[in-house]
């Protein structure tokens, strides 16, 4: 019956080196096959007639006779594969004759019984060849590695010569194969050669053709620097004209130099003459502005006195609400309607000192844009900080001038936690809907003609609209330096 499975090819090469080594264990070890025990017995029998030696393999007869036994191995029963094979037979069909080879080389040549029956399935499977060697013939067409083997196995009359005959073959084949490729190489090396010298004659082409454009180039170059050559001297040329023209303009501009100095003192000497006189001026303007001074206080007084009498004849009581108490109240709207001649007071200026002036009119009333002062004065502070340092400094104006002030800032409701407004100073917030310029304005169209309305602010739509309300719009600046000075 048939061997078991073999040995897959995931065995390790652990278990199959173990099995190889297990191969050389003692044939007359406990367990031996009794048909094992004949077969030795036999051959110890015919021991006492001296074998021939074993012929020199080559190499490649000696894998063929190796591989033909491994492949025939499994198909052997049980009790004819000698112990030492028996685990080798299981091995995978691809490791069975490179693993096993050592065991099965010495297993053919220790036990003729087993060579036989490998050479009885070997020779089944070559067929004619099989047959042929055999016979101790070898075709002329056949393989004599095959040959060698199939004689080592067979061991027909004359099967050493075949072996013989075949190592002859190998190794002429060996031979031819060197000298081959001796030859390939030589070609080979003829072909690189032959490759290099074309490779060797483009480049030498390419090398010539190289030179001819460096030639070429080298001709242009020496034209360019011939031209540059020219074109240096022309340019050297040119310089020195230059030069000699700016030494002459040096000339002349110091000479114009000279001239504007003279002109310059002169003009200095005019202005000196024209101070002078404009100083005369002055004085002179002094002393009249002095007599206009002292008639205007005499009208002042006139108008007063005939004020008191008329508020006498009259009956009027001292009012204790002014138009922009009313305004304040009221936030109602009014028709922009401008008293009459309400444009003859305005005035445009922003000296510093009108505002000193204007404050000194009777009656005067100051409107303060608040934000607009604040932010340009004081913006590094808070809001809250803002309201409070002009608040006060208005307060300042108020108990020195004793006029009326309002100061007017942006606000939908009135902000609540202020301190009391210094005596004197209306402090206004404009509501929802409504800016502090409309608020201004509304101020100033509700005042009676003839009054001095002063308008601090540097909006220019807000100096505009007051103005042509008759009010005197002035910068910021004239009320910060004013708030400074006191």
């Amino acid at each position: 019956m048939p061997l078991t499975e073999p040995y897959d090819d995931h065995s390790s090469e652990e278990e199959l080196m173990a099995a190889v080594h297990d191969a050389g264990e003692d044939p007359d070890a406990p367990g031996r096959d009794p048909a094992d025990l004949a077969d030795a017995a036999a051959a110890d029998a015919g021991a006492a007639i001296p074998p021939e030696p074993e012929p020199s393999l080559p190499e490649p007869v000696r894998q063929r006779i190796v591989a033909l036994t491994a492949a025939v191995l499994p198909g052997l029963p049980a009790d004819e594969v000698p112990v030492p094979l028996r685990r080798i037979a299981k091995f995978a069909p691809n490791r069975r004759a490179r693993l096993g080879a050592p065991a099965i080389a010495a297993q053919l040549t220790a036990d003729p019984l087993f060579r036989q029956r490998v050479t009885a399935r070997v020779l089944a499977d070559a067929g004619d060849l099989g047959a042929a060697v055999v016979e101790g013939t070898a075709p002329a067409a056949a393989d004599p590695v095959e040959v060698a083997a199939l004689a080592y196995l067979a061991r027909p009359r004359g099967w050493r010569e075949l072996i013989e005959a075949s190592g002859a073959a190998v190794r002429a084949e060996a031979d031819t194969a060197v000298v081959a490729e001796l030859v390939r190489e030589a070609e080979q090396r003829a072909t690189r050669a032959e490759h290099d010298r074309a490779v060797a004659r483009v480049e030498a082409e390419k090398l010539r053709d190289e030179l001819a454009r460096v030639r070429e180039e080298l001709g242009q170059l020496r034209e360019e620097a011939r031209q540059l050559a020219r074109a240096l001297r022309e340019t050297q040329t040119r310089e020195r004209k230059a030069t000699e023209m700016l030494a002459t303009e040096r000339g002349r501009a110091a000479r114009a130099a000279a001239d504007a100095d003279a002109e310059l003192r002169r003009a200095r000497a005019r202005l000196a003459e024209a101070e002078a006189a404009a100083g005369a001026a002055r004085a002179t303007a002094k002393e009249a502005r002095s007599v206009d001074d002292a008639k205007l206080w005499l009208l002042l007084e006139t108008i007063g006195q005939a004020a008191v009498g008329l508020r006498r004849e009259l009956a009027l009581d001292p009012v204790d609400r002014l138009p922009a108490d009313f305004v304040a109240d009221a936030f109602a709207d009014q028709a922009a309607v401008t008293p009459a001649g309400a444009a003859a007071r305005a005035r445009d200026t922003d000296d510093p000192a009108r505002l000193d002036q204007l404050l000194a009119l009777p009656k005067a009333h100051l409107v303060v844009d608040g934000y607009n002062v604040t932010k340009r004065g004081f913006g590094e502070m808070s809001l809250e900080q803002q309201r409070k340092r002009l608040i006060s400094g208005l307060g300042g104006i108020a108990a020195q001038t004793g006029d009326e002030v309002t100061v007017v800032f942006d606000g939908a409701e009135r902000i609540h936690g202020l301190p009391p407004a210094p005596r004197g100073v209306r402090v206004l917030f404009s509501r929802k809907g409504e800016t502090a310029d409309e608020l201004i304005r509304r101020l100033v169209r509700a005042e009676p003609p003839g009054r001095p309305v002063v308008v601090v602010s540097s909006d220019r739509e807000v100096a505009d609209g007051v103005r042509r309300h008759g009010a005197y719009p002035l910068g910021a600046d004239s009320l910060l330096r004013r708030l400074a000075r006191s």
